[in-house]
This record gives structure tokens, sequence and C-alpha cells, in this order.
């Protein structure tokens, strides 16, 4: 009779539990349609997903945001930090989701819970326009090229770069503005990073700056990471269904098409990266 009474307060105590924690699990997204604000935290010196022109914040991201805005009907609050803060801000609750976007890797799915992905990520160079020393990524052997700190694109260089024939003198810069600068001014010889972001870059600037292909590494995909814990799984499920809608309808292809010039595809989730 006692190991009965014991088993069905073990029971109902586990029943409490996983009552809380359910009520718990909701409590993000509650949280954030009762305040009517989703806060989003994002570097603004990614161009074209995230940049300032004429003082004004725009991009991919802008765009795709107030459209997921709409779908879960509340207002877009931006948190901009450099890029190596807000992965941390993240964790620390400072808002919640990240925009970036972030490259989706193995590790990276280990800690965080990507949505479904919004453009192609896969590494190319961009070198000074008129370098004729530079037709091909092998040829960026013995010279300084520049990519962003604590950044996927960083890894794939200095993976590359063990491979050719002399070492590859690796700048790291808090964002990638410094080092187009550093790439205008001739101090660096080619800059690493995602071909969307380069090619948006070199249309910008012809007359600067020139892309060169093909990419090298392995292909991956930009996604949104949020956390991964049960707390934010309501919020993270309403995020992603959001923005399958808005790929099913076409909203999504129109804003790639306004930012990359064309539209792609992208796989609904990315749950084996190859990277």
């Amino acid at each position: 009779m006692r190991m009965n009474r014991i088993l069905k307060a073990a029971a109902a105590t586990a029943i409490i539990l996983a009552s809380s924690l359910s009520a718990h699990a909701a409590d993000v997204l509650e949280s954030v349609k009762s305040s009517g604000v989703l806060k989003v935290g994002t570097e603004t010196a990614f161009a074209p997903f995230d940049y300032i022109d004429a003082g004004e914040h725009v991009g991919l991201n802008v765009d795709l945001f107030a459209e997921i805005g709409k779908e879960l009907g509340v207002k877009i609050e931006w948190v901009a930090l450099p890029w190596e803060g807000v992965l941390p801000g993240l964790e620390a609750g400072k808002f919640d989701i990240v925009a970036g976007p972030a490259t989706i890797t193995k590790a990276r799915t280990e800690r965080y819970r990507f949505t479904p992905p919004i453009a192609e990520a896969t590494v190319a160079i961009l070198k000074k326009a008129g370098d004729d020393t530079i037709s091909k990524p092998e040829d960026i052997a013995g010279k300084a090229i520049g990519a962003g700190k604590a950044s996927a694109q960083l890894d794939q260089l200095k993976t590359f770069g063990d491979t050719l024939s002399k070492p590859v003198e690796i700048r790291e810069y808090p964002g990638n503005t410094e080092a187009y600068a550093d790439l205008a001014a001739g101090r660096i010889a080619g800059v690493a990073n995602s071909l969307p972001n380069i090619s948006f870059v070199a249309k910008q600037r012809p007359d600067t700056f020139a892309v060169v292909l093909p990419p090298f590494g392995v292909k991956a995909y930009f996604g949104y990471p949020g956390m991964k814990d049960a707390d934010h799984a309501s919020l993270m499920d309403a995020i992603d269904q959001a923005m399958l809608k808005i790929k099913a309808d076409g909203r999504l292809a129109e804003i790639q098409k306004k930012w990359f010039g064309a539209s792609f595809d992208t796989p609904d989730f990315v749950k084996e990266p190859a990277l």
C-alpha cells in the first residue's frame, strides 16, 4: 500500500512538472505576443542582409522580418551590435532571435535551432577590380586575405588556405565593411565572404571590386538562429511556419530578387549540414 502511495505521488509530481514545463515552454511566444514586439539581434554591416544606407537600416533581413512580424501580429524591434557579440547576446536573453544571418553548421546546430534557410552561404573571394594576379581562388596563396571575425567564412578560408602551396596571411575584421575598406585601399588582396554578400558589394562598386569565381569550400546555407531550449520552442515553431508560408506564396523569392538580383531554391530545413 505504501509503495502504491509513493508511486502515485511520483506520478503526480511528474504530471505537475510536465505541466509546468509545458506552460513555461509557451512563455516566450506568449511574452512576444503579449508585448507585441519581437526583438531581433543583428549586425548592421552585412550587406545586402543588414546595413545602414543614408542613416536607415535596410536589407533582406529587414524586409523578411517585416513579413514575419505581419504573420505573427507583432512589431520588430532591432538590436544592433558587432557580430562577435550577437550569438552571446542571444544566449544572454537580450533579444528573441538572431537575424544575422548565420551559416548553418554542424557545430551551431548542436547549440542553436535554425529557421528554414534564406539563402546560400558558399564562400567566394572579392578582389580589387583589375587585379590580374587573382583569377581563381587558388591564386590567393601567399597573399593577405580578410574575413569577418568569428564567422563561418573565416573557418572556410583557414581550411582552404591549408590546401595551398603558400600560406595565406589571414586578417580578421570585426565587420566586413572594414575588410572591404582595406581591400579598396590596397592593404589586403581579397576578402572571403559568402557569394551573395560579395556579389552585392561588387554590383554596388564595379569600378572598385570584382568577384573571383568559382566559390570554394563546402556548400552551405544561411538561416536565423534561435535558442534550442523548450522555452523558445513555441516561438521558433511559429517563426518556422511563418517563413514557410512566406516562401510558399512567393514573398521570399520577391525579396531575394530585390536584394540579390535573382531568386534561388533553398531547402525547407537543413537537418544535416555539410559544413
